[in-house]
């Protein structure tokens, strides 16, 4: 990390493609959350950052004057690789915000100097003392929806494999790279958050220098059900897991350990844990302006994948820079 001036604000892509992307939410919803969210590991290994671009129950206008309770937030937050994870927040009220329409795209989210379109973001915020700034361009060759409920909501991730490159800055020192990072780019949304989730993503960077992905989410339903998934990205093709089954999912030790096989004969084993004592707890937001609840993410976990595939040898991958492990609820 070195020191730079504060980063300079990004311009909208002109790119038009049809993407994940596309907002489902309109402004006249009372209850409903929808966030565009990035997590990148730093390329050097010396930590990783999340951003989150929130929109919530606007149709009440939020559920507050705090910025955590404003309609629309951004959010910034760096694992360092030693030392306690910190978070930024800044709201802004509707009248300071734009999005492109229900259903449409490019991707248009813009709130005060943040911005996020189709492949690029940027965001400038000042809270509490601090200054961070950040201006990015991501690609990625993949992309997939983990979980579609409709208007229930969904779980979609428009860049799985993600190559980030640009700059981020915090208070005079600045993260500068082609690349800066790896990671993903998802897009989030829901009438309300699930009683309990457990969500990972892998990001594998190869010898070869190509990517192998790995997310998986698992949530509450209704009877007592629980939904479970994973899709895998290896050597240019996907493999969905529908009959995930949980070795270990442990809230306290922040382990979730699960394995999956499909018709294909293809064979997933996956061990994910935080680190002990920098794992992150946030207050989320109800939809209905209720309350909050906690949600426990460490985006610098450590993992290993066991690979075996039809007509492959078997193969076994670790990242200690490229794992996020998120859970919400018992």
């Amino acid at each position: 990390m070195q020191a730079a001036a504060f980063a300079a604000p990004c311009y909208d892509s002109l790119v038009s493609m049809k993407t994940l992307n596309e907002p489902f939410s309109k402004l006249a919803m009372r209850r409903r959350y929808e966030v565009w969210f990035l997590r990148l590991g730093l390329a050097d290994g010396s930590g990783a950052w999340w951003f989150r671009y929130l929109l919530t129950s606007p149709g009440r206008n939020g559920c507050g004057e705090e910025s955590r309770r404003q309609p629309v937030q951004v959010w910034a937050t760096w694992f360092p690789r030693s030392g306690k994870p910190e978070t930024w927040i800044q709201g802004f009220r509707l009248r300071d915000f734009r999005l492109s329409p229900r259903g449409h795209s490019p991707l248009s989210f813009e709130a005060g100097e943040n911005r996020i379109s189709e492949n690029e973001c940027c965001g400038r915020l000042a809270v509490n003392g601090r200054r961070i700034a950040w201006n990015l361009h991501y690609r990625s060759t993949f992309h997939t929806e983990l979980s579609g409920k409709g208007w229930i909501g969904f779980s979609r991730t428009p860049h799985s494999d993600a190559i980030f490159s640009g700059e981020i800055s915090c208070n005079g020192q600045t993260f500068r790279g082609e690349p800066l990072g790896y990671g993903v780019q998802g897009h989030n949304c829901g009438y309300r958050h699930r009683n309990f989730w457990t969500w990972t993503h892998l990001h594998f960077l190869r010898p070869n220098g190509a990517s192998t992905t790995c997310e998986a989410l698992a949530y509450d339903m209704p009877l007592g059900l629980v939904y479970r998934r994973a899709v895998l990205w290896h050597d240019g093709q996907e493999y969905i897991f529908r009959n995930l089954r949980e070795r270990t999912r442990d809230p306290q030790q922040f382990l979730w350990e699960f394995q999956s096989s499909n018709s294909q004969g293809a064979l997933i084993e996956a061990a994910i844990c935080g680190r002990t004592g920098l794992v992150h707890h946030l207050p989320y937001l109800k939809t209905d302006c209720s309350g909050d609840f906690e949600v426990a993410n460490d985006s610098l976990a450590t993992a290993r994948l066991k690979l075996r595939l039809p007509g492959s040898t078997p193969e076994e991958l670790t990242t200690d820079s490229g794992a996020v492990l998120e859970m919400a609820g018992d």
